[in-house]
């Protein structure tokens, strides 16, 4: 994905931030956990925090937060949501605290809209020595079966590569390094799988997925098409028919410490 187009999909959250905060699952304590476990200090920047599903997630496990998020929508929601938790507008390429303010710097299925060429020392500069910086994806299991014929019939657009553990290591491995150019900042990546789950019935599963960026960019004709699917696909399995069930997820961390 190139850099404009990465753009026009990080943006088109804003118009979704209400359904977003309503559908989005939060992350596995236990993941949070190991994500900030090696961090210097208490103190935590959510970074593209969104409408807080971290942020949340981040406070009840005891870290000291401060959210950063570009866009108003979702920050409006953020603060609604979590009134006590500082939350600021900014980016990960323009982070407006002071250097050397925070232990670790935590993004939750937002580090792949980075620009890491110029987040990378923006990040590096907001971190004590020895921080943490950390990416957070909930996945779908594509291993139970029913979540692979899901995977099938909706598509990249609403469960792409970073969204199934089958490729997520891949597609992650690198994500703390600039695309082109640049010294490395972060020393090696490790990375960890903690189950999850969200409990859903098929029309709520249906609305998750409409909140994913692929399907929030596309011509309305298309997106309707692709729900649409879906819809028929969760009606036509014994597992999502009829009323709630939890869908199999996991919780899954890149980490690396700062050189």
């Amino acid at each position: 994905m190139g850099q404009d187009e990465r753009l026009f999909h990080a943006s088109s959250f804003g118009a979704a931030a209400t359904a977003y905060a309503t559908h989005r699952p939060d992350y596995a304590q236990a993941a949070v956990r190991w994500a900030i476990e090696p961090a210097p200090g208490p103190r935590v920047l959510d970074l593209g925090a969104g409408t807080g599903k971290l942020t949340a997630t981040l406070v009840a496990v005891g870290a000291d937060v401060t959210a950063v998020e570009p866009d108003p929508a979702m920050l409006t929601e953020l603060r609604r949501a979590l009134p006590d938790v500082r939350a600021l507008p900014g980016s990960a390429e323009a982070i407006p605290l002071p250097d050397a303010s925070v232990d670790a710097v935590l993004a939750g299925n937002a580090m792949h809209w980075f620009d890491m060429a110029v987040a990378g020392p923006e990040i590096a500069g907001v971190l004590v020595p020895g921080g943490i910086l950390a990416g957070l994806w909930n996945v779908m299991d594509d291993r139970v079966d029913w979540v692979a014929g899901l995977a099938r019939v909706s598509g990249s657009a609403a469960i792409g590569p970073r969204d199934t553990p089958t490729s997520w290591r891949a597609e992650t491995a690198n994500m703390h390094l600039p695309k082109t150019g640049g010294a490395a900042r972060f020393g090696s990546p490790e990375q960890a799988e903690f189950p999850h789950g969200q409990r859903r019935t098929a029309d709520s599963l249906a609305a998750t997925l409409a909140t994913r960026a692929g399907i929030l960019v596309m011509p309305e004709q298309e997106q309707e098409a692709t729900l649409g699917r879906i819809r028929a696909f969760l009606a036509s399995r014994p597992e999502t028919a009829d009323g709630e069930f939890t869908l199999p997820m996991l919780t899954c961390v890149l980490r690396v410490r700062q050189r």
